[in-house]
C-alpha cells in the first residue's frame, strides 16, 4: 500500500478518535482536542492527493476510500453538531448533504460497474475544502465557549457559522448538480 492510500486510512482511522474528544466532556480541553484531531485528519486530504499526483500514486483504491473517508469525515463532524447543544445545528443542511452524497456514491457505484472509477471534480474538492474549514471554524467556536468559556456574541454562531453551514451546502447542491449532469449517460435507462 503506498503513502496516499496509509494517509487515507489514517484519516478513516481518526474518525473515532475526534468523536471520542468531541463527546467526552471528561478529557481537559475535549474541544480543542478534537479542533486537532478534525484538522489532523483534514490535512490528510490535503496531503495524500498532492502525494499520489506528484508521485504518479494514484489508484483505483485512492480514487475509491479518499472521497468516502472524506464524506465519513465531514458527516460525522456535522452530525455531532446537530446534537450539541452548544451549536444549535438545523438537521436540514445535514440531510442535503447526505442526500447529495448517497446521490454521488450511486453514481460512482453504476459507473465502476461499467468499469469505470470517477475520482473526485474539482468543485467537489472545493465543496469539500470549505466545509472542511467550517466544520474548524466551528470547533474553534466550541473551543473558545467550551473549553475557555470565552463570552462570543450569538451573532458569530447564528449568522457567521450558521452561514458558512449554508454556503458549504450551497456548494454541495451545485456540484452534485454537475457531477449528476456529468455522469448522467451512466442512467441508462434501456439498462
Amino acid at each position: 500500500m503506498n503513502l496516499p492510500n496509509k494517509l487515507t486510512l489514517l484519516r478513516v482511522c481518526l474518525i473515532p478518535v475526534f468523536l471520542v474528544f468531541l463527546y467526552v466532556r471528561a478529557i481537559s480541553f475535549h474541544f480543542l482536542w478534537a479542533l486537532i484531531v478534525f484538522a489532523a485528519a483534514s490535512l490528510t486530504d490535503m496531503l495524500d492527493g498532492k502525494i499520489a499526483r506528484s508521485r504518479n500514486l494514484v489508484t483505483n483504491f485512492g480514487k475509491f476510500l479518499d472521497p468516502l473517508a472524506d464524506k465519513v469525515l465531514v458527516i460525522t463532524a456535522l452530525t455531532a453538531f446537530v446534537e450539541l447543544d452548544e451549536i444549535q445545528m438545523s438537521a436540514i443542511p445535514l440531510m442535503i448533504i447526505i442526500a447529495r452524497e448517497f446521490m454521488v456514491s450511486g453514481l460512482r457505484l453504476l459507473s465502476a460497474q461499467q468499469g469505470v472509477v470517477i475520482a473526485a471534480g474539482i468543485l467537489g474538492k472545493l465543496k469539500t475544502a470549505f466545509t472542511m474549514v467550517t466544520i474548524v471554524g466551528i470547533l474553534f467556536y466550541l473551543l473558545l465557549v467550551g473549553d475557555f468559556s470565552v463570552a462570543v456574541p450569538d451573532f458569530v454562531k447564528t449568522w457567521i457559522l450558521g452561514g458558512l453551514i449554508w454556503i458549504s451546502t450551497g456548494l454541495t447542491v451545485i456540484s452534485g448538480c454537475v457531477y449528476l449532469k456529468g455522469c448522467w449517460h451512466y442512467l441508462d435507462s434501456d439498462k
